[in-house]
């Protein structure tokens, strides 16, 4: 007999970028008009990085680090969307499915409002999750010191995969 929650995990994850000059700004796989965009090895995407990690967290698997290190030159200024692929790959491959996703980004500017709907799209299209189950919310630092970064959590909750789609893992991500 199946108790409650049974066939469901829940994964947390968390990100964080500086801003610099000259770099095009991507948030949730979205180009965002701004003076300086998120600095990083990949394109620094904070929400996609922090969603990826909250998948590969719900599954035990290891973190984004670890799986596309920083060190690996295959990874510099890479697409973030292939680091969520991947973790999208492995959830399907342990048998679950996402249910929704919820993030809160914080950050001084740009002003995340105009833009959440395209965001929301983006992501529904990458995890092929209705739109009306992923959650965008946006933050300001209050003067926390972090004006000059963008952070970004995000949960999500994963639920047995009917039987039909569930697939082997491969052994190595895509490069």
């Amino acid at each position: 007999m199946r108790g409650p929650g049974f066939g469901m995990k829940i994964g947390y994850g968390w990100d964080s970028h500086e801003f610099k000059r000259g770099i095009p700004l991507k948030i949730g796989g979205v180009d965002i008009p701004h003076a300086k965009g998120l600095g990083g090895h990949s394109d620094g995407d904070v929400l996609l990085h922090a969603i990826t990690d909250a998948l590969l967290g719900a599954i035990a698997a290891p973190d984004i680090g670890t799986l596309f290190s920083p060190s690996d030159q295959r990874w510099k200024g890479a697409d973030s969307k292939v680091f969520l692929s991947e973790a999208l790959r492995r959830v399907k491959a342990a048998g679950y499915r996402i249910v929704n996703v919820d993030s809160t980004l914080i950050l001084d500017a740009p002003k995340i409002g105009p833009h959440a709907t395209v965001i929301r799209e983006r992501i529904s299209q990458l995890t092929a999750v209705a739109a009306n189950c992923i959650g965008i919310k946006a933050k300001t630092p209050e003067g926390m010191g972090t004006e000059n970064a963008a952070i970004a959590h995000a949960v999500v909750l994963l639920e047995d995969a009917p039987r039909g789609i569930r697939r082997k893992a491969r052994k190595k991500p895509r490069s």
